[in-house]
């Protein structure tokens, strides 16, 4: 992302806090009429590498190596059998670390999830990879995924990082323990 131009917006109102958005290409930073210009450099060059950082990590999310992983898993897991239509990253799941269209084949993994060690990703897709074959949580789903042989390391890391919800899955039936 290039920041093209940066406006600076005094407030006579603002006591202490300061604030930046982006409008178009333009950084609009508002800070209190009082801030000095030292502090207003300060205060203007941390909201610019902060907005950068933020966009360079959108910029990092590569939907096509998403969707060439997702393939590799499906060879290796599904011998190929699987009709992908397609895999990227989205910005507008929250609760979700993944979604899977069945009728459209089209997968959806939330963008927090690139942050995560590979070997976890690599879960995720498989996880949602297999709702191509079950489009449930039945224990025939849970026979797929545990075919991965770092399942229950990767929602282990996802627990407890807070991205799944605590619950433990019984190996034999597929039944939720709470």
């Amino acid at each position: 992302m290039s920041i093209a131009d940066v406006q600076v917006v005094r407030s006579a109102r603002r006591k202490r806090t300061v604030s930046a958005r982006l409008v178009g290409t333009r950084l609009e930073v508002r800070i209190p009429a009082t801030m000095s210009a030292a502090e207003e450099r300060e205060v203007v060059e941390r909201f610019v590498r902060r907005f950068r950082a933020q966009a360079q990590q959108r910029d990092s999310l590569d939907s096509d190596a998403l969707a060439r992983r997702a393939d590799a898993l499906n060879q290796r897991y599904f011998g190929g059998k699987l009709r992908i239509a397609s895999v990227r990253y989205v910005t507008n799941q929250q609760r979700r670390f993944g979604s899977c269209s069945v009728n459209t084949g089209r997968i959806r993994i939330a963008d927090r999830v690139a942050r995560l060690p590979a070997w976890v990703r690599d879960y995720v897709l498989l996880h949602e990879l297999a709702h191509l074959v079950q489009p449930n949580h039945s224990p025939a789903f849970w026979r797929i995924v545990n075919r991965y042989p770092l399942t229950e390391r990767a929602r282990g890391y996802l627990m407890a990082v807070g991205m799944e919800a605590i619950e433990a899955q019984s190996p034999d039936d597929g039944k939720v323990n709470r």
